[in-house]
């Protein structure tokens, strides 16, 4: 039993990878993965200058796409492809230049076409920032087939 758990960490380890490697607008965002594991992800990015809006605190849809690319890492990591259906967010504490954001997912429920993930992100204060709720839709394809 132990083999198998090392293999499926390992999978979810090689499917994370993949999709970081394909994910342009992770990387842009600056996103690194730190813990990953069968449907749960925890990562982090920094909020640079040019995620600023003009009130001086980070532009939503940064936090928004952040919150999204946690929902992807989490919902793919098993090789399983799946879109995301439906998302929503409330905002509740400002970010701002060289904040350090984490974003944890988690399954909540799912279906054989369906899941539904939350997501909490964080700031290096350990305050929550935002609430995010995705729910994604298993297109019955294999992830690293889709390129």
């Amino acid at each position: 039993m132990a083999g198998n758990s090392a293999e499926q960490a390992r999978s979810t380890e090689l499917h994370a990878a993949y999709i970081l490697d394909n994910d342009n607008f992770s990387r842009w965002l600056g996103v690194e993965i730190i813990e990953i594991r069968p449907k749960y992800c925890k990562i982090k990015m920094v909020v640079r200058e040019e995620m600023i809006n003009a009130l001086g605190t980070v532009h939503g849809g940064v936090t928004f796409a952040f919150a999204d690319s946690a929902l992807a890492f989490c919902s793919n990591n098993t090789g399983e492809a799946s879109v995301a259906l439906q998302c929503s967010i409330n905002f509740t504490t400002a970010c701002h230049t060289g904040d350090v954001l984490t974003a944890e997912s988690t399954l909540v429920t799912e279906t054989k076409k369906t899941g539904v993930y939350d997501i909490t992100v964080s700031n290096d204060r350990e305050e929550t920032v935002a609430a995010f709720r995705g729910t994604v839709y298993k297109i019955g394809k294999p992830l690293t087939k889709l390129t």
